[in-house]
């Protein structure tokens, strides 16, 4: 089941550059919340926050707290590799391993982390990608194809598979729809409908019918401040703040 996510007083530097200020935000758990905003408004640097991937990036740096149910992500005893581990993330442009098989894209979180029974692994790949609404689409070569060989979309769903085998608590997707064609975002947006029964779900994205889509709650984002987040109806029909409501009528953005 997924887990709620408290933000408190969150602030990001890269370099000198301050770049999130002072966010504070609870993300209820099996729920989709979308992060909207125009661009370098600090969207994706929000989510990478949340499960410290800003650390792979050099001179970046936070302060503030991020819970995530139990876990204080910025915890003195808290490790990195912990954290990914229940915070799965999925990326803008999808990112199979290309000299991977689809079966072993998706085993390679579990094998990394130890996991070697080869029945057990069967049974999640095969889950995972039933899941991601793939399976049907690949049975017949999950082991002879290179997760690379697929189309667009069903890479993005082979990347959402991967994360989703390691069994996270909440899934981070950064743009996962913005370089699909229509009828590979529709099953993304299907699919994450489905995933929130299970997972707590976190959306970047640019695309403002997406979130009003497929999320129950919105954060609209300007300027590396978080301006307003509500019930995604409320967003999108009548906004709080002036601001909201000029980026979403189109006078900005």
């Amino acid at each position: 089941m997924g887990v709620g996510i408290e933000v408190r007083d969150l602030n990001a530097w890269f370099g000198k550059a301050q770049v999130l200020q002072d966010i504070q935000m609870n993300v209820e758990p099996n729920h989709v919340t979308a992060v909207i905003g125009p661009s370098g408004c600090g969207k994706s640097t929000f989510v990478r926050c949340l499960n410290r991937m800003h650390e792979t990036i050099a001179g970046a740096r936070v302060q503030g707290k991020v819970q995530v149910g139990d876990i204080d992500v910025y915890g003195s005893g808290t490790a990195a590799v912990d954290v990914r581990r229940r915070i799965g993330m999925v990326f803008q442009k999808p990112n199979p391993f290309p000299t991977m098989s689809i079966y072993d894209n998706v085993a390679a979180g579990l094998k990394l982390n130890g996991y070697r029974n080869r029945k057990g692994l069967d049974v999640i790949v095969e889950r995972s990608l039933r899941m991601a609404a793939l399976w049907g689409e690949v049975k017949d070569v999950v082991k002879k194809k290179s997760g690379a060989s697929l189309s667009g979309g069903q890479q993005q769903r082979l990347c959402i598979a991967r994360a989703l085998a390691v069994e996270p608590e909440v899934l981070l997707m950064d743009e996962p729809a913005s370089a699909l064609d229509p009828i590979s975002t529709g099953k993304i947006e299907e699919l994450i409908f489905q995933l929130k029964e299970q997972y707590t779900v976190v959306i970047v994205t640019h695309n403002m019918q997406q979130a009003a889509r497929v999320a129950d709650y919105t954060g609209f984002f300007l300027m590396g401040k978080l301006i307003e987040f509500d019930k995604t109806q409320k967003i999108f029909t009548t906004p709080s703040d002036k601001r909201t409501e000029d980026y979403i009528t189109g006078r900005f953005g």
